[in-house]
């Protein structure tokens, strides 16, 4: 058993945060695989409810709906893990708002956007799938994008209050430059559709952003695009 799950006293049983906590993530576990291999429409709960050993009253108690339960299964992968803290919350997205050097943070940004999108991309296409015949899926999908730019913004503007913007570039045209570059869609044009790796697409979104948003540099010290 795992040394953080608690056990209840003189039961000898995990407590009930530990059993719905696994729960949970049963569901979650299962519902990923059956929505990526299936797609939203074809999964049903009781699918779900099946493959993760769960009754279907426990699921609708936990998630509600499958959309509840889409929508935290891509919670999960955007985070990596179940915890309550939101991502941009997380250290690794606070050092790269705090690192001095602009050339620095855009390389670390672009290793976590290609880390990001190998754990959300397959579930990303599937709220997109559900987006065009569910309104629920479609807000949901909207305030996905709406907290990426959010997130985003924050690099951006710890490089323009620093002075690091290339001359003439306002923040929001920052902002917007990288919410297009790493965005979904270009990940899976690149290395979905074109084959790219995962190493060769977070060089050549480092460089690109570096080559859009920092002030020009002599030529020796460019990043070269892959």
């Amino acid at each position: 058993m795992d040394g953080d799950v608690k056990i209840g006293p003189g039961t000898g049983r995990p407590a009930p945060q530990a059993r719905t906590r696994r729960t949970r993530a049963a569901v979650i576990d299962a519902a990923r695989r059956l929505f990526v291999e299936h797609g939203y429409a074809a999964t049903t709960i009781e699918a779900i409810s099946e493959l993760s050993d769960t009754p279907q009253p426990t699921v609708y108690r936990l998630f509600s709906s499958k959309l509840g339960i889409l929508t935290a299964v891509l919670d999960v992968a955007i985070a990596g893990d179940d915890k309550a803290v939101a991502m941009v919350d997380r250290p690794q997205v606070r050092s790269l708002v705090d690192n001095p050097d602009p050339r620095d943070t855009l390389t670390g940004f672009a290793a976590l956007v290609g880390g990001l999108m190998v754990r959300t991309g397959p579930v990303h296409a599937v709220l997109e799938e559900a987006a065009r015949s569910d309104r629920g899926a479609a807000a949901v999908l909207a305030e996905i994008a709406r907290q990426r730019h959010d997130g985003q913004r924050r690099v951006t503007r710890s490089l323009a209050r620093a002075g690091e913007l290339r001359a003439g570039l306002k923040e929001r045209d920052a902002a917007d430059i990288v919410h297009a570059l790493a965005s979904p869609e270009v990940y899976r044009l690149l290395v979905t559709d074109r084959g790219w790796s995962g190493e060769r697409y977070e060089q050549w979104l480092g460089s690109i952003l570096i080559d859009q948003l920092l002030p020009a540099t002599t030529k020796g010290d460019r990043h070269e695009t892959p």
